[in-house]
């Protein structure tokens, strides 16, 4: 276990085994923004944070679990993607602290997590954030769990959103190439393209039907209040002096009255008051719904040049079935030409021999009159059907 200040920094043979010892790797965070590594079994991580082994399966990174949010007594389970974390009312477990996106989750929580208690006031009585700018230090106001649970949100929504915009980059253009060009290569592009929209559609919705089932449900995010079940009745937290933690969110600026009005009656013990919990999630529910709405718009339009596509390709289809209609008619008349041609090639003695030049101009004239009527009556019966165009 080695303390690491103020930036991730690890042993360099963890670093170098970094993929091997993924499953142990952890990260923990107090409640003052410091970081301290940990290379620990399962069995010290459910001691320390009390939790049952199949909570702790969920964050496994070698099993897939969908993404889940769970409130236990004193810790929050949270898989989303690939944030993996346990929180407590006091500090954050965070796995694999070396992957590239989850680096900068961590210096997002050091920025968050930091107390309100650093910051001071000058001799003007302005007030001043040691250490941190002075917009961490509007972000102390709620509790602890609430502000950790926000940047893994923030975080999430950020990412699935950037990978939505990065596929919707790649896809228009593609599928506007396509339309006008119908090939081998711009199929398979667009196939492919509709394959990784399919996996990130699922993977937003995932997401989204987590905060959609926990804003549905108060005792789920009644259970997400780390800090109110740690305190209790009697805690300075329920207390007429208590700090102010629920007074508003970060995120949801515009309501702080309405916020103020649910602090007051968290502060009054109501265990059923979920009101600042419900407009945090709501915020990154529409965030995440957003990014379902881009989706399903992309998706739409993929339809939709499908079906432009199939058109174009019945229309071809069409064409070739007319040039097949034509071509078999004046098959059928050549055959029937070369049939006078072959009765009038045969040796069989007939008495009109005598003028054959004069009989054979008038074979030749007759039969291609005959053949020519023939083929014009056959496109005519298909026109009049309407299996050909006009």
């Amino acid at each position: 276990m080695a303390r690491d200040g103020c930036s991730v920094t690890a042993d360099p043979q963890v670093a170098l085994n970094k993929k091997t010892a993924v499953s142990r790797s952890w990260i923990l965070l107090d409640c003052t923004g410091d970081g301290t590594i940990l290379d620990v079994d399962k069995y010290a991580i459910m001691q320390r944070v009390q939790i049952h082994a199949r909570d702790l399966r969920i964050l496994d990174p070698l099993l897939s679990y969908p993404s889940t949010i769970l409130g236990r007594e004193k810790a929050i389970v949270l898989n989303l993607e690939h944030i993996k974390a346990i929180i407590t009312a006091d500090e954050v477990l965070l796995r694999d602290p070396l992957d590239d996106n989850i680096i900068p989750i961590v210096e997002e929580l050091r920025r968050r997590l930091l107390p309100s208690n650093l910051v001071h006031q000058d001799e003007d009585g302005k007030e001043h954030l040691s250490g941190q700018n002075d917009e961490a230090g509007e972000e102390d106001e709620s509790p602890f769990e609430f502000r950790a649970l926000e940047v893994a949100l923030e975080a999430i929504c950020s990412f699935l959103g950037a990978r939505t915009t990065e596929l919707e980059t790649a896809a228009y253009p593609a599928l506007d190439e396509l339309t006008s060009k119908i090939s081998s290569r711009n199929l398979d592009r667009v196939r492919k393209l509709k394959g990784a929209m399919t996996r990130l559609t699922a993977r937003v919705q995932k997401v989204r039907d987590e905060l959609e089932q926990l804003l549905d449900d108060d005792d789920d995010m009644a259970d997400l209040y780390l800090s109110r079940k740690l305190g209790g009745p009697s805690s300075p937290v329920s207390a007429s002096g208590a700090p102010n933690w629920f007074t508003a969110s970060p995120t949801i600026g515009s309501k702080i009255s309405r916020a103020s009005r649910a602090s007051a009656a968290t502060f009054r013990g109501d265990e059923n008051d979920v009101e600042e919990l419900e407009m945090l999630l709501e915020a990154y529910f529409m965030q995440i719904d957003g990014t379902l709405n881009k989706l399903t718009t992309l998706r739409e339009y993929i339809d939709d040049t499908e079906d432009y596509i199939n058109i174009q390709l019945d229309n071809h289809r069409n064409q070739l079935i007319q040039l097949e209609l034509f071509l078999s008619a004046g098959t059928v008349c050549l055959s029937i030409y070369s049939l006078v041609a072959g009765i009038f090639g045969m040796n069989i003695p007939y008495t009109w021999n005598d003028n054959h030049d004069y009989l054979f101009k008038w074979v030749v004239i007759v039969s291609g009159i005959a053949c020519i009527s023939i083929f014009v009556l056959i496109i005519s019966y298909a026109h009049h059907k309407g299996l050909i165009g006009s």
